[in-house]
Protein backbone atom coordinates (compact mmCIF):
# COMPACT_ATOMS: atom_id res chain seq x y z
CA UNK A 1 0.00 0.00 0.00
CA UNK A 2 1.25 3.33 -0.94
CA UNK A 3 0.48 6.44 -0.61
CA UNK A 4 2.12 8.30 -3.31
CA UNK A 5 0.95 8.99 -6.62
CA UNK A 6 3.57 7.03 -8.89
CA UNK A 7 4.84 8.06 -12.71
CA UNK A 8 2.87 4.33 -13.09
CA UNK A 9 0.07 3.35 -10.37
CA UNK A 10 0.02 -0.23 -11.14
CA UNK A 11 3.99 -0.83 -10.61
CA UNK A 12 5.92 -1.92 -7.50
CA UNK A 13 8.77 0.70 -7.24
CA UNK A 14 11.63 -1.21 -5.12
CA UNK A 15 12.86 1.41 -2.35
CA UNK A 16 16.07 3.56 -2.83
CA UNK A 17 17.80 3.26 0.79
CA UNK A 18 21.16 4.24 0.08
CA UNK A 19 23.85 5.47 -2.49
CA UNK A 20 27.54 4.83 -2.91
CA UNK A 21 29.47 6.50 -5.74
CA UNK A 22 28.14 5.25 -8.69
CA UNK A 23 25.62 3.16 -7.19
CA UNK A 24 21.95 2.92 -5.57
CA UNK A 25 20.90 0.60 -2.95
CA UNK A 26 17.40 -1.19 -2.49
CA UNK A 27 15.88 -2.03 0.48
CA UNK A 28 16.73 -5.75 -0.36
CA UNK A 29 20.32 -4.39 -0.42
CA UNK A 30 20.70 -4.56 -4.25
CA UNK A 31 23.30 -2.80 -5.96
CA UNK A 32 23.03 -0.83 -8.89
CA UNK A 33 25.19 1.32 -11.08
CA UNK A 34 23.67 4.21 -11.94
CA UNK A 35 24.49 4.93 -15.41
CA UNK A 36 21.92 7.34 -16.30
CA UNK A 37 22.62 9.54 -13.51
CA UNK A 38 18.90 9.19 -12.78
CA UNK A 39 18.13 11.41 -15.43
CA UNK A 40 21.92 12.71 -16.02
CA UNK A 41 21.43 14.47 -12.47
CA UNK A 42 24.22 12.55 -10.38
CA UNK A 43 26.84 13.66 -12.01
CA UNK A 44 29.01 12.84 -8.83
CA UNK A 45 27.41 9.92 -7.98
CA UNK A 46 25.57 9.45 -4.73
CA UNK A 47 27.13 11.00 -1.21
CA UNK A 48 29.79 12.64 -2.21
CA UNK A 49 31.59 14.15 0.94
CA UNK A 50 32.68 17.48 -0.61
CA UNK A 51 28.79 18.48 -1.10
CA UNK A 52 27.75 16.93 1.97
CA UNK A 53 30.12 19.01 3.86
CA UNK A 54 28.36 22.04 2.52
CA UNK A 55 25.43 21.14 2.89
CA UNK A 56 25.38 21.01 6.56
CA UNK A 57 27.47 24.10 6.83
CA UNK A 58 24.41 25.86 5.26
CA UNK A 59 21.85 24.22 7.35
CA UNK A 60 24.26 25.63 10.81
CA UNK A 61 24.05 29.26 8.98
CA UNK A 62 20.76 29.54 7.23
CA UNK A 63 18.43 26.92 5.36
CA UNK A 64 15.96 29.78 3.80
CA UNK A 65 15.75 33.23 2.99
CA UNK A 66 13.06 34.83 0.19
CA UNK A 67 14.74 36.64 -2.60
CA UNK A 68 12.42 39.26 -2.10
CA UNK A 69 13.76 40.69 0.79
CA UNK A 70 17.32 39.36 0.82
CA UNK A 71 20.27 38.13 -1.30
CA UNK A 72 22.78 35.59 0.67
CA UNK A 73 26.23 35.22 0.42
CA UNK A 74 26.20 31.69 -1.34
CA UNK A 75 23.52 32.40 -3.73
CA UNK A 76 25.83 35.39 -4.86
CA UNK A 77 29.28 32.81 -4.52
CA UNK A 78 27.17 30.23 -6.86
CA UNK A 79 26.48 33.32 -9.30
CA UNK A 80 29.91 34.87 -9.50
CA UNK A 81 31.45 31.16 -9.84
CA UNK A 82 28.81 30.21 -12.80
CA UNK A 83 29.56 33.43 -14.75
CA UNK A 84 33.33 33.20 -14.26
CA UNK A 85 33.19 30.37 -16.76
CA UNK A 86 30.16 31.08 -19.10
CA UNK A 87 29.63 31.45 -22.71
CA UNK A 88 30.84 34.81 -24.03
CA UNK A 89 28.08 37.60 -23.81
CA UNK A 90 26.61 36.32 -20.56
CA UNK A 91 26.57 38.86 -17.63
CA UNK A 92 23.76 37.06 -14.89
CA UNK A 93 22.27 34.24 -14.15
CA UNK A 94 18.62 33.68 -12.16
CA UNK A 95 18.16 30.81 -9.70
CA UNK A 96 14.81 28.37 -10.06
CA UNK A 97 14.49 24.91 -8.72
CA UNK A 98 14.39 22.44 -11.95
CA UNK A 99 14.94 22.41 -15.42
CA UNK A 100 11.13 23.29 -16.71
CA UNK A 101 11.23 26.23 -14.33
CA UNK A 102 14.70 27.53 -16.02
CA UNK A 103 13.01 27.20 -19.00
CA UNK A 104 9.82 28.88 -17.92
CA UNK A 105 11.91 31.59 -16.94
CA UNK A 106 13.59 31.97 -20.21
CA UNK A 107 10.73 32.21 -22.17
CA UNK A 108 9.38 34.67 -19.93
CA UNK A 109 12.66 36.81 -20.43
CA UNK A 110 12.35 36.47 -24.00
CA UNK A 111 9.07 38.15 -24.07
CA UNK A 112 9.82 40.84 -21.40
CA UNK A 113 13.00 41.35 -23.51
CA UNK A 114 11.04 42.83 -26.67
CA UNK A 115 8.28 44.42 -24.08
CA UNK A 116 11.12 46.73 -22.95
CA UNK A 117 12.39 47.55 -26.13
CA UNK A 118 9.01 48.44 -27.40
CA UNK A 119 8.07 45.47 -29.58
CA UNK A 120 5.06 43.85 -27.88
CA UNK A 121 3.53 42.17 -31.03
CA UNK A 122 6.19 39.94 -30.91
CA UNK A 123 4.52 36.37 -29.51
CA UNK A 124 5.37 33.40 -31.47
CA UNK A 125 8.38 30.75 -30.72
CA UNK A 126 9.78 28.68 -33.02
CA UNK A 127 11.40 24.90 -31.67
CA UNK A 128 12.24 21.65 -32.95
CA UNK A 129 9.91 18.62 -33.54
CA UNK A 130 10.88 15.76 -31.01
CA UNK A 131 12.19 18.40 -28.64
CA UNK A 132 11.62 18.22 -24.83
CA UNK A 133 12.06 21.63 -22.58
CA UNK A 134 10.30 20.61 -19.84
CA UNK A 135 6.40 19.42 -18.12
CA UNK A 136 5.35 23.09 -17.22
CA UNK A 137 2.65 24.31 -19.58
CA UNK A 138 4.80 27.16 -21.08
CA UNK A 139 8.07 24.19 -21.28
CA UNK A 140 5.32 22.18 -22.40
CA UNK A 141 4.27 24.54 -25.35
CA UNK A 142 6.96 25.11 -26.77
CA UNK A 143 8.50 21.43 -26.68
CA UNK A 144 7.91 18.97 -29.46
CA UNK A 145 7.45 15.85 -28.09
CA UNK A 146 4.37 14.94 -29.58
CA UNK A 147 3.32 11.99 -26.94
CA UNK A 148 4.05 14.64 -23.94
CA UNK A 149 2.07 16.92 -25.31
CA UNK A 150 -0.78 15.26 -26.59
CA UNK A 151 -3.36 15.11 -23.98
CA UNK A 152 -2.47 18.49 -22.87
CA UNK A 153 -2.80 20.20 -26.20
CA UNK A 154 -5.93 22.32 -25.95
CA UNK A 155 -4.26 24.15 -22.82
CA UNK A 156 -1.02 25.05 -24.79
CA UNK A 157 0.38 28.24 -26.46
CA UNK A 158 0.23 27.58 -29.99
CA UNK A 159 4.13 26.89 -31.05
CA UNK A 160 5.78 26.76 -34.36
CA UNK A 161 8.68 23.76 -35.25
CA UNK A 162 10.99 22.78 -37.61
CA UNK A 163 12.57 19.30 -38.08
CA UNK A 164 14.72 18.69 -35.65
CA UNK A 165 19.31 18.22 -36.67
CA UNK A 166 18.70 14.21 -36.80
CA UNK A 167 21.29 12.91 -39.31
CA UNK A 168 20.31 9.36 -38.84
CA UNK A 169 16.51 9.82 -39.94
CA UNK A 170 17.18 12.88 -42.12
CA UNK A 171 19.70 13.44 -43.72
CA UNK A 172 19.56 12.56 -47.62
CA UNK A 173 21.93 9.68 -49.26
CA UNK A 174 24.88 11.10 -50.00
CA UNK A 175 25.15 14.68 -48.34
CA UNK A 176 27.63 15.72 -46.17
CA UNK A 177 27.34 16.00 -42.46
CA UNK A 178 28.27 19.83 -43.16
CA UNK A 179 25.45 20.63 -46.26
CA UNK A 180 23.15 18.54 -43.87
CA UNK A 181 23.57 21.33 -41.00
CA UNK A 182 23.30 24.45 -43.24
CA UNK A 183 20.10 22.55 -45.10
CA UNK A 184 18.00 21.88 -41.84
CA UNK A 185 19.35 25.48 -40.60
CA UNK A 186 17.92 26.82 -43.45
CA UNK A 187 14.38 25.34 -42.61
CA UNK A 188 14.57 28.33 -39.60
CA UNK A 189 15.41 31.08 -41.70
CA UNK A 190 12.57 29.89 -44.08
CA UNK A 191 9.84 29.71 -40.87
CA UNK A 192 11.33 33.05 -39.59
CA UNK A 193 10.02 34.77 -43.06
CA UNK A 194 6.95 32.58 -42.93
CA UNK A 195 5.84 33.93 -39.57
CA UNK A 196 7.25 37.42 -40.11
CA UNK A 197 10.62 38.57 -38.29
CA UNK A 198 8.90 41.04 -36.44
CA UNK A 199 6.41 38.48 -35.19
CA UNK A 200 8.76 36.02 -33.47
CA UNK A 201 10.50 36.03 -30.02
CA UNK A 202 12.86 33.05 -29.93
CA UNK A 203 14.49 29.93 -31.71
CA UNK A 204 14.61 27.33 -28.96
CA UNK A 205 16.71 24.32 -28.84
CA UNK A 206 18.51 21.82 -27.16
CA UNK A 207 22.05 21.92 -27.92
CA UNK A 208 22.20 17.70 -27.58
CA UNK A 209 18.87 16.57 -28.14
CA UNK A 210 18.63 14.45 -24.56
CA UNK A 211 15.59 12.44 -23.45
CA UNK A 212 13.24 12.43 -26.54
CA UNK A 213 15.58 11.73 -29.66
CA UNK A 214 18.68 10.01 -27.39
CA UNK A 215 21.44 12.32 -27.21
CA UNK A 216 21.64 13.49 -30.63
CA UNK A 217 24.46 16.11 -30.95
CA UNK A 218 24.26 18.63 -33.69
CA UNK A 219 25.52 18.68 -37.05
CA UNK A 220 28.59 20.68 -37.60
CA UNK A 221 27.73 23.98 -38.86
CA UNK A 222 24.39 23.74 -37.77
CA UNK A 223 24.51 26.09 -34.82
CA UNK A 224 26.79 28.44 -35.64
CA UNK A 225 24.08 28.80 -38.82
CA UNK A 226 21.00 28.94 -36.58
CA UNK A 227 22.64 31.98 -34.63
CA UNK A 228 23.79 33.72 -37.43
CA UNK A 229 19.81 33.61 -38.56
CA UNK A 230 18.83 34.28 -35.26
CA UNK A 231 20.95 37.79 -35.92
CA UNK A 232 20.20 38.71 -39.33
CA UNK A 233 16.54 38.53 -38.11
CA UNK A 234 16.77 40.48 -34.56
CA UNK A 235 14.95 37.27 -32.81
CA UNK A 236 16.62 35.31 -29.58
CA UNK A 237 18.31 32.00 -29.10
CA UNK A 238 17.59 30.01 -26.39
CA UNK A 239 19.35 26.85 -25.75
CA UNK A 240 18.49 24.31 -23.48
CA UNK A 241 21.48 22.70 -21.78
CA UNK A 242 19.41 21.07 -19.11
CA UNK A 243 20.26 17.62 -19.70
CA UNK A 244 23.79 18.25 -22.08
CA UNK A 245 24.79 21.16 -19.92
CA UNK A 246 27.38 21.48 -17.14
CA UNK A 247 29.74 19.31 -17.94
CA UNK A 248 27.99 16.37 -19.62
CA UNK A 249 29.13 16.34 -22.64
CA UNK A 250 32.78 17.03 -21.95
CA UNK A 251 32.67 20.77 -21.68
CA UNK A 252 30.94 22.95 -18.79
CA UNK A 253 28.70 24.32 -21.62
CA UNK A 254 27.86 22.27 -24.71
CA UNK A 255 27.65 25.15 -26.78
CA UNK A 256 31.30 25.56 -26.56
CA UNK A 257 32.31 22.86 -28.82
CA UNK A 258 30.05 24.46 -31.42
CA UNK A 259 31.26 28.11 -31.17
CA UNK A 260 28.24 29.42 -30.22
CA UNK A 261 27.07 31.93 -27.57
CA UNK A 262 23.44 31.88 -26.90
CA UNK A 263 21.17 34.88 -25.52
CA UNK A 264 19.67 33.07 -22.87
CA UNK A 265 20.81 29.47 -21.69
CA UNK A 266 18.80 27.07 -19.28
CA UNK A 267 21.11 24.38 -17.46
CA UNK A 268 19.65 22.46 -14.25
CA UNK A 269 20.48 18.85 -13.86
CA UNK A 270 23.82 18.38 -13.35
CA UNK A 271 24.25 22.11 -11.82
CA UNK A 272 23.51 20.53 -8.23
CA UNK A 273 24.10 16.87 -8.83
CA UNK A 274 20.80 15.32 -7.62
CA UNK A 275 22.33 17.07 -4.09
CA UNK A 276 18.88 19.42 -4.15
CA UNK A 277 16.55 21.01 -6.53
CA UNK A 278 18.13 24.01 -8.48
CA UNK A 279 18.10 25.19 -12.17
CA UNK A 280 19.55 28.52 -13.59
CA UNK A 281 18.60 30.53 -16.42
CA UNK A 282 21.77 32.35 -17.91
CA UNK A 283 21.71 36.20 -18.98
CA UNK A 284 23.31 37.55 -21.91
CA UNK A 285 24.58 41.13 -20.84
CA UNK A 286 21.94 42.97 -23.82
CA UNK A 287 18.71 40.91 -22.30
CA UNK A 288 19.75 42.02 -18.76
CA UNK A 289 20.40 45.99 -20.08
CA UNK A 290 16.78 46.34 -21.78
CA UNK A 291 15.36 44.96 -18.33
CA UNK A 292 17.55 47.44 -16.56
CA UNK A 293 16.84 50.40 -18.61
CA UNK A 294 13.44 49.62 -18.91
CA UNK A 295 10.63 48.97 -15.78
CA UNK A 296 14.26 47.73 -13.99
CA UNK A 297 12.70 44.07 -12.94
CA UNK A 298 12.08 41.04 -14.46
CA UNK A 299 8.32 40.22 -13.56
CA UNK A 300 8.54 36.74 -12.58
CA UNK A 301 9.56 34.31 -9.48
CA UNK A 302 9.36 31.70 -7.51
CA UNK A 303 9.44 30.85 -3.59
CA UNK A 304 12.10 29.17 -3.75
CA UNK A 305 14.37 30.76 -6.26
CA UNK A 306 17.87 31.36 -4.95
CA UNK A 307 17.72 28.60 -2.20
CA UNK A 308 20.27 28.94 -0.02
CA UNK A 309 21.05 25.17 0.78
CA UNK A 310 20.57 24.61 -3.14
CA UNK A 311 23.16 27.23 -3.78
CA UNK A 312 25.51 25.75 -1.36
CA UNK A 313 24.94 22.41 -2.91
CA UNK A 314 25.45 23.94 -6.75
CA UNK A 315 28.58 25.77 -5.46
CA UNK A 316 30.15 22.54 -3.99
CA UNK A 317 29.26 20.40 -7.16
CA UNK A 318 30.69 23.11 -9.37
CA UNK A 319 33.59 23.54 -7.50
CA UNK A 320 34.52 19.70 -6.75
CA UNK A 321 34.08 19.11 -11.06
CA UNK A 322 36.36 22.33 -11.24
CA UNK A 323 38.74 21.32 -8.58
CA UNK A 324 38.86 17.40 -9.22
CA UNK A 325 39.37 18.04 -13.24
CA UNK A 326 36.60 15.82 -13.74
CA UNK A 327 36.10 17.27 -17.10
CA UNK A 328 39.38 15.81 -17.69
CA UNK A 329 37.60 12.57 -16.98
CA UNK A 330 34.33 12.91 -18.58
CA UNK A 331 36.32 13.34 -21.71
CA UNK A 332 38.51 9.98 -21.56
CA UNK A 333 35.63 7.72 -19.64
CA UNK A 334 33.56 9.60 -22.62
CA UNK A 335 36.16 7.97 -25.38
CA UNK A 336 36.36 4.56 -23.17
CA UNK A 337 32.40 4.20 -23.88
CA UNK A 338 32.06 5.66 -27.23
CA UNK A 339 34.65 3.03 -28.30
CA UNK A 340 32.90 0.06 -26.39
CA UNK A 341 29.51 0.89 -27.59
CA UNK A 342 30.72 0.97 -31.05
CA UNK A 343 32.96 -2.19 -30.78
CA UNK A 344 30.07 -4.22 -29.21
CA UNK A 345 27.13 -3.48 -31.25
CA UNK A 346 28.59 -2.40 -34.24
CA UNK A 347 27.42 -5.53 -36.39
CA UNK A 348 24.16 -5.85 -33.77
CA UNK A 349 21.05 -6.38 -36.00
CA UNK A 350 18.83 -4.13 -33.77
CA UNK A 351 21.52 -1.30 -33.60
CA UNK A 352 20.77 0.98 -35.56
CA UNK A 353 22.93 4.05 -34.47
CA UNK A 354 24.90 5.11 -31.89
CA UNK A 355 25.49 9.00 -30.62
CA UNK A 356 26.41 11.56 -28.14
CA UNK A 357 29.41 13.47 -26.90
CA UNK A 358 31.65 13.21 -23.56
CA UNK A 359 29.47 11.03 -21.38
CA UNK A 360 25.96 11.42 -23.09
CA UNK A 361 25.40 8.60 -25.34
CA UNK A 362 22.44 7.32 -27.33
CA UNK A 363 21.47 3.81 -29.01
CA UNK A 364 18.48 2.97 -31.31
CA UNK A 365 16.95 0.14 -31.48
CA UNK A 366 15.56 -0.91 -35.05
CA UNK A 367 13.37 -3.62 -36.05
CA UNK A 368 15.83 -4.31 -39.30
CA UNK A 369 19.01 -1.99 -39.82
CA UNK A 370 19.00 -1.75 -43.55
CA UNK A 371 15.30 0.15 -43.83
CA UNK A 372 16.27 1.32 -40.39
CA UNK A 373 12.22 0.70 -39.64
CA UNK A 374 11.31 0.40 -35.70
CA UNK A 375 9.90 -2.63 -33.91
CA UNK A 376 6.32 -2.46 -33.21
CA UNK A 377 5.38 0.76 -30.47
CA UNK A 378 3.22 -2.02 -28.98
CA UNK A 379 6.40 -4.13 -27.87
CA UNK A 380 7.73 -1.21 -25.50
CA UNK A 381 11.10 -2.61 -26.29
CA UNK A 382 12.37 0.67 -23.92
CA UNK A 383 10.39 -0.78 -20.96
CA UNK A 384 11.80 -4.30 -21.43
CA UNK A 385 15.44 -3.14 -21.58
CA UNK A 386 14.70 -0.91 -18.89
CA UNK A 387 13.62 -3.87 -16.57
CA UNK A 388 16.45 -5.98 -17.82
CA UNK A 389 18.90 -3.86 -16.91
CA UNK A 390 17.67 -3.30 -13.23
CA UNK A 391 17.34 -7.16 -13.11
CA UNK A 392 21.73 -7.02 -13.76
CA UNK A 393 22.19 -4.19 -11.38
CA UNK A 394 21.93 -0.94 -14.04
CA UNK A 395 20.15 1.67 -14.08
CA UNK A 396 19.52 3.26 -17.90
CA UNK A 397 17.14 5.78 -19.59
CA UNK A 398 15.36 4.11 -22.06
CA UNK A 399 12.66 5.96 -24.30
CA UNK A 400 10.25 5.12 -27.00
CA UNK A 401 9.00 7.33 -29.77
CA UNK A 402 12.19 8.28 -31.02
CA UNK A 403 10.94 8.60 -34.64
CA UNK A 404 8.14 10.32 -34.13
CA UNK A 405 6.55 10.28 -30.71
CA UNK A 406 5.30 7.01 -31.48
CA UNK A 407 7.34 4.80 -32.71
CA UNK A 408 11.05 3.89 -32.01
CA UNK A 409 13.31 2.83 -29.09
CA UNK A 410 16.61 4.58 -27.55
CA UNK A 411 18.58 4.36 -24.33
CA UNK A 412 20.15 6.87 -22.92
CA UNK A 413 23.60 6.49 -21.32
CA UNK A 414 24.24 9.22 -18.85
CA UNK A 415 27.19 7.96 -16.38
CA UNK A 416 28.52 10.02 -12.82
CA UNK A 417 31.51 12.10 -14.22
CA UNK A 418 33.39 9.75 -11.22
CA UNK A 419 33.24 6.83 -13.22
CA UNK A 420 36.57 4.72 -13.95
CA UNK A 421 37.80 2.62 -16.43
CA UNK A 422 36.10 -0.75 -15.06
CA UNK A 423 32.93 0.97 -14.59
CA UNK A 424 32.16 2.05 -18.01
CA UNK A 425 33.30 -1.94 -18.87
CA UNK A 426 30.71 -2.99 -16.62
CA UNK A 427 28.32 -0.42 -18.00
CA UNK A 428 28.70 -1.91 -21.67
CA UNK A 429 28.92 -5.71 -20.62
CA UNK A 430 25.81 -5.01 -18.58
CA UNK A 431 23.69 -3.18 -21.40
CA UNK A 432 24.49 -5.39 -24.10
CA UNK A 433 22.74 -8.27 -22.12
CA UNK A 434 19.99 -6.23 -21.21
CA UNK A 435 19.75 -5.31 -24.54
CA UNK A 436 19.85 -8.47 -25.73
CA UNK A 437 17.47 -10.28 -23.63
CA UNK A 438 14.62 -8.02 -23.91
CA UNK A 439 14.76 -7.94 -28.13
CA UNK A 440 14.95 -11.86 -27.27
CA UNK A 441 11.62 -11.43 -24.99
CA UNK A 442 8.89 -11.63 -27.61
Amino acid sequence: MTRLLHRQIHHAYPRAVGGEGIHLVDGAGRRYIDASGGAAVSCLGHQHPAVLAAMHAQLDQLAYAHTSFFTTDVAEALGEELLAHAPPGMSHVYFVSGGSEAVEAALKMARQYFVERGEPQRRYFISRRQSYHGNTLGALGVGGNAWRRAQFAPILVDNHYIDPCYAYRYRNPGESDEAYGVRVADELDAKIRELGAGNVIAFVAETVVGATLGAVPPAPGYLRRVRDICNEHGILLILDEVMCGMGRTGTLHACTRDGVAPDLMTVAKGLGGGFAPIGATFVAKHVFDAFAKGSGMFQHGHTYVGHPLACAAALAVQRTVREEGLLDNVQARGAQLEQGLRERFRDHPHVGDIRGRGLFWGVELVAERGSKSPFDPARRLHAGIKAAAMERGLLVYPMGGTIDGRAGDHVLLAPPFICDAPAIDAILDRLADAIDAAIADR
